[in-house]
């Protein structure tokens, strides 16, 4: 049974699995998170709607991880749009926030023209590839796992990823755009659900290839017949909701999930919370520039004498003595 207590669930996730099924899933709500993550950059409104669906991804994917650092998502494509990136940043302690930073690389001249067409904002990206991307620290091997994009929207294309590079049939449920709430400002708002089903086989583990777009693997390829009930089921269920459920505010995701699926035994665990946060500083940048010489350091130093570096993510800038840079560096960083 769920307790749905008063709960302020703006930037937060809520996990949650349904006992009647081997189904586990997320309930995001991004509110002052996006907020923040958009404020950073003056993007077109396409842009801002793709860098809103990959945040609110990134949200639900990284609490699905148990993350020792650093969990990241990126679609490249041949589009206006070149690069959507977002990075999830794991709890440094119990009880303490997630973080998440996004940014988008585009074209504006190319992305004049298509918006001129009324174009989907997924068209923009083009063909491509989809990429998460796993990092456990200096002690870990990274992982990356790839996927060509699919589908009709980065929901899509996250789905193809799991049920290819992971064989665990996963699906979205996404709604985001800018909301008035009354006596408030226009401001953008996020929410969505997340599921997957935990196969215990897969009859296309060797890579036989599957039947989804370009013969990747989709949920159908991966699940068993009474798994696959269970599985259309639950989504049937989930295409009950809209957008304004999955958004809130006045719906608790408590409420959301008993309203969805309180015939398949909904259970809830604690809620994560989630806020913008970029990991830059001016000694990571001292140690990026570190193995560079003195005269690729003079390459890059203003005719005001300065090394300037700006962080894509949340705009910060930083200025630096070109002495105190590289591995000539003939002054301590702290003269500069």
């Amino acid at each position: 049974m769920i307790d749905a207590t008063t709960h302020l669930w703006d930037d937060t996730v809520l996990p949650f699995q349904l006992d009647s099924s081997d189904i586990r899933g997320r309930v995001a709500r991004l509110d002052g998170v996006l907020e923040n993550v958009l404020a950073q950059h003056d993007y077109p409104p396409a842009i801002e709607a793709l860098v809103a669906e990959m945040s609110l991804l990134t949200a639900l994917i990284g609490q699905t991880i148990k993350l020792r650092w650093k969990l990241s998502l990126q679609v490249r494509g041949n589009g206006p749009a070149r690069l959507i990136a977002t990075d999830y940043y794991g709890p440094t302690d119990d009880g303490q926030p997630a973080r998440i930073r996004a940014y988008a690389s585009f074209d504006r001249e190319r992305m004049d023209l298509i918006e001129a067409a009324e174009a989907h904002p997924f068209d923009l990206v083009g063909s491509g590839y989809f990429a998460i991307l796993i990092d456990q620290g200096p002690d870990m091997a990274p992982y990356q796992g790839i996927t060509p994009l699919a589908g009709g929207s980065l929901a899509s294309c996250a789905e193809t990823y799991f049920a290819q590079s992971e064989q665990i049939p996963t699906r979205f449920a996404l709604a985001y755009g800018r909301s008035v709430l009354p006596g408030e400002g226009q401001h953008w708002r996020a929410g969505g659900v997340m599921l997957q089903h935990m196969p215990k086989a897969s009859p296309h583990a060797t890579g036989d290839g599957g039947s989804g777009e370009g013969g990747l693997l989709t949920a159908a390829d991966i699940l068993d017949e009474d798994a696959g009930e269970n599985w259309n089921r639950a989504n049937i269920l989930l295409d009950t909701t809209d957008e304004l459920e999955l958004i809130g505010p006045t719906l608790a995701p408590t409420d959301l999930l008993l309203r969805l699926f309180h015939e398949e035994g909904p259970r809830v665990f604690e809620s994560q919370p989630i806020r913008f946060g970029c990991s830059c500083s001016a000694d990571k940048v001292r140690q990026s520039l570190s193995i560079y010489s003195a005269k690729d350091i003079g390459h890059m130093t203003t005719d005001a004498g300065r090394v300037t570096a700006d962080c894509q993510f949340c705009g910060a800038h930083y200025d630096f003595d070109p002495a105190t840079l590289g591995f000539e560096a003939t002054k301590d960083s702290d003269d500069a």
